[in-house]
């Protein structure tokens, strides 16, 4: 799927997302293997750090919710906090890119977390996302 999007380091138009991707691999130069981002349980918690610092982490968590991906880490969301946010939207009309672009809450976080991974902070969220989402009409 090729995308285009206003994100500051994001693909630009006719290039894929997922070349450009942390858990790609090749790119990071880290060898994060994708096959590592669709763990269980609490291992999910840990595979979503990879995300933190990845640059185009908002159209992979795009990609899910648009797709119906129900297994693995996307966009540095575990399987249960997408779950919890597509219960909230339920109804919805708004698609999820503009939900998600347009989610201030979201984006603090995702700052917040691109932060700590690029000062080797990065430690998982002290509140889950379920009490603090907000659902477009």
């Amino acid at each position: 799927m090729s995308v285009t999007t206003g994100a500051e380091h994001g693909p630009t138009a006719g290039e894929s997302w997922t070349g450009l991707a942390a858990c790609a691999g090749a790119r990071s130069g880290r060898g994060s293997d994708p096959d590592a981002m669709f763990v269980q349980g609490a291992a999910q918690r840990e595979a979503r750090l990879v995300c933190f610092a990845c640059e185009v982490r908002m159209e992979c968590l795009v990609e899910a919710f648009e797709t119906g991906m129900e297994f693995g880490v996307w966009g540095g969301l575990t399987e249960r906090e997408r779950r919890a946010m597509v219960r909230q939207a339920a109804g919805s009309t708004v698609p999820w890119r503009q939900r998600l672009l347009y989610d201030s809450e979201l984006r603090t976080r995702f700052e917040q977390e691109r932060l700590r991974a690029a000062d080797g902070t990065a430690r998982f969220p002290e509140k889950r996302l379920g009490a603090a989402r907000r659902v477009l009409p």
